[in-house]
């Protein structure tokens, strides 16, 4: 029961954080605020100071900021329908930054411990690997990318080279600040019990001590790979990788929650379980920013989209370039094949409408971000980390699988 409150207490906070930047934004921006709520359904508390009424409701599950002139034209001067092009961009990104700041200040406060991160540097290669040298890799050699993906975290080498397993990959590795580009194909490997194995032929993971400065580096390298687990999550949605079977709602989604807490729990106790749902926030937080700027009518996006698409248009009128006219009639018509009617391209309904739709767009690809997450969790200790507690013992690469806050000396070789 416990944790099922924290999902719905983490669901709710990033929710209203998220209000609150639409809130920040819009009174910096000096557009008027009517009410600013925490929460959804009857109102428990309430008060007026200014022009703004701040209410806390009964269900925590989000929060809304209702703007004068949001939803139909006002003259109210402070109005946001009279407001210039860049305030209303400012107050609509407004709430995709703040959860995405969310998630970096998680990952910043766990990592505030951190005595070490493991790297993804290559420090040993099979004897019978083909490519050793100068002209191939060598034990020193930084993984700085696979297949044109952006190697963060060390962990991110096992989940790139497991997205397209061909037997043949292109690997840029840094030495002595050099990038270089190399392309490896998997041999056959005998192992010390004479059982033939596939393998790339590389081990990897070293261990570097942890500095106030690396760990702020390491926590944007572990936010912007949450960015990552999203897109990729989107690209297996629109390729077909992933369908309908593959995706679950809210229910599913506490369960799982549920689920991560109660096996951490068993394992290493509730500090532990209490410390991977923090990391399982931080994605959820970095993911609602992510998925709040994709341009569909209900999320912020689709407000940013009209608003580039509608200063492009008066930009080529004011030079009466006849491809404007064009542009805006194609883009009209696209909005009335949808069905919007709005005379306004950034003045539509954005409650509870937008509420539900929201969610099940989040639900939909956030289930899969979990499938991904967890799917490498369980191969792991309980801690969904990529620091390390000690760097006293020689540095010793972690399991293939990738994260987990472990000791230096228990640390296994991760060989591909």
């Amino acid at each position: 029961m416990v944790y099922i409150l924290i999902a719905i207490l983490i669901f709710g906070v990033l929710i209203a954080v998220h209000e609150l930047g639409h809130f920040l934004a819009a009174k910096a921006c000096g557009v008027r605020v009517n009410e600013f709520s925490i929460g959804m359904g009857p109102q428990l508390l309430h008060k007026t100071k200014g022009d703004t009424e701040y209410s806390l409701r009964l269900l925590p599950i989000g929060g809304y900021c209702a703007m004068e002139g949001e939803d139909e034209d006002s003259d109210d001067e402070r109005a946001l329908n009279r407001q210039a092009w860049w305030k209303k961009l400012i107050i609509f990104v407004a709430g995709a930054f703040m959860n995405f700041l969310t998630g970096l200040l998680i990952i910043v406060c766990l990592y505030a411990g951190a005595q070490g991160f493991y790297t993804s540097e290559i420090i040993e290669l099979n004897p019978d690997f083909p490519q050793q040298g100068e002209e191939g890799l060598m034990p020193g050699d930084v993984i700085y990318a696979i297949n044109g993906e952006r190697v963060y975290l060390k962990s991110d080498v096992s989940l790139i080279m497991g997205l397209s397993d061909t037997g043949k990959i292109d690997m840029t590795v840094l030495r002595d600040g050099k990038k270089l580009e190399r392309t490896l194909t998997k041999q056959v490997y005998t192992d010390e019990n004479g059982k033939e194995y596939e393998a790339y032929g590389f081990t990897y993971g070293g261990i570097v001590k942890a500095t106030p400065l690396l760990r702020l580096q390491y926590s944007w390298y572990q936010t912007m790979d949450y960015v990552r687990i999203v897109r990729l999550s989107l690209q297996m949605l629109l390729s077909g990788a992933a369908g309908v079977n593959d995706l679950s709602g809210p229910v599913g989604i506490v369960s799982t929650i549920t689920e991560v807490g109660k096996e951490t729990e068993a394992e290493a106790g509730f500090g532990a379980a209490l410390e991977s749902i923090l990391y399982f926030a931080a994605m959820f937080a970095v993911n609602l920013a992510v998925m709040n700027l994709l341009p569909l009518p209900a999320l912020d996006g689709g407000h940013v989209l009209f608003l580039l698409v509608n200063g492009i248009a008066v930009a080529l009128l004011a030079v009466n370039n006849p491809i404007a006219v064009i542009f805006t009639g194609c883009f009209m018509s696209i909005l009335d094949i949808a069905g919007m009617q709005i005379t306004n391209l950034t003045a539509y309904n954005e409650y509870i409408t937008d509420v539900i739709i929201a969610v099940i767009v989040y639900m939909a690809a956030f289930s899969l971000v979990i499938k991904m997450w967890i799917s490498g969790r369980k191969k792991k200790k309980p801690a969904h980390t990529e620091t390390a507690e000690s760097t006293a013992e020689p540095a010793v690469p972690q399991d293939e699988t990738g994260a987990g806050v472990l000791p230096a000396a228990e640390g296994k070789e991760a060989q591909e």
